[in-house]
């Protein structure tokens, strides 16, 4: 009892607010660049599902925009940006249970309301969907191998070993999630983020398929968590945590 009050009473101080503000801007800006590129699209292109230059500038706009994203909320509150790399920390043990629930509330917030902006361009905004000829297990499986590979690239990126500092490390998450938007732009419209499903779907009021955008990178999250700091890269007993949400030195 006493543990969860200490850690109820480190998820309300200064610096821990301080964190929530800046999950909520870091995603925020994500959604809207990200959301907003797909919305451009589909309006310049209107049968963007079937141009290949439309999904590649999709995928540049997230790999631009989570690398900025991260590279501003770093410092602060661990660069999540995503209820995924979130949960993944928090199984690593780099962030306690009740900052998590804190993380994903500001994380939401923030992608709602970057919807709510989009909308005010009278364009409809895009939502994350699977096809007729595709399974929702199949979608999940998608999302979740996708979240495991950019979760385990946030381990290694935020790992203080690797020497990986500046701007190469957010840039290395953009990009692996850049690539997975490419890989699975027709199938899942490649989101590995919930938070970023949920605020399109509440905007447009279709939640259709959103287990698939919850499950898979959920599962997918706590495997790369689990392998990184457990098999492949176990960290030194000496070793002391990397700060709150376990973020990325810049």
């Amino acid at each position: 009892m006493a543990s969860l009050a200490s850690r109820l009473q480190h998820s309300v101080t200064p610096n821990a607010l301080r964190s929530y503000v800046a999950e909520f801007l870091s995603t925020f800006l994500f959604v809207f660049a990200a959301a907003g590129a797909a919305m451009s699209t589909r309006k310049m292109t209107p049968d963007a599902t079937s141009d290949p230059s439309s999904l590649v500038a999709v995928a540049v706009a997230n790999a631009f925009a989570l690398s900025v994203a991260v590279y501003i909320s770093a410092n602060i509150s661990g660069g999540h940006v995503n209820p995924a790399v979130t949960f993944g920390m928090a199984i690593g043990g780099h962030i306690s249970i009740p900052m998590s629930i804190f993380y994903w509330i500001s994380q939401m917030l923030g992608s709602v309301m970057a919807c709510l902006v989009l909308k005010c361009t009278n364009q409809q905004v895009q939502t994350h969907g699977i096809p007729h000829d595709m399974t929702g297990f199949g979608g999940a499986v998608l999302e979740g191998v996708m979240t495991f590979g950019l979760v385990y690239t946030v381990y290694a990126a935020a790992d203080p070993r690797r020497c990986v500092h500046g701007a190469i490390g957010p840039l290395a998450i953009g990009l692996i999630v850049g690539a997975n938007v490419m890989a699975s732009g027709p199938f899942t419209g490649g989101s590995m983020n919930p938070a970023y499903s949920f605020g399109s779907a509440v905007v447009k009021g279709s939640f259709g398929n959103q287990a698939v955008y919850w499950v898979g990178p959920f599962i997918g999250a706590a495997i790369a968590g689990i392998l990184y700091d457990n098999v492949v890269f176990p960290p030194q007993a000496t070793e002391s945590l990397r700060g709150i949400g376990g973020g990325i030195a810049v």
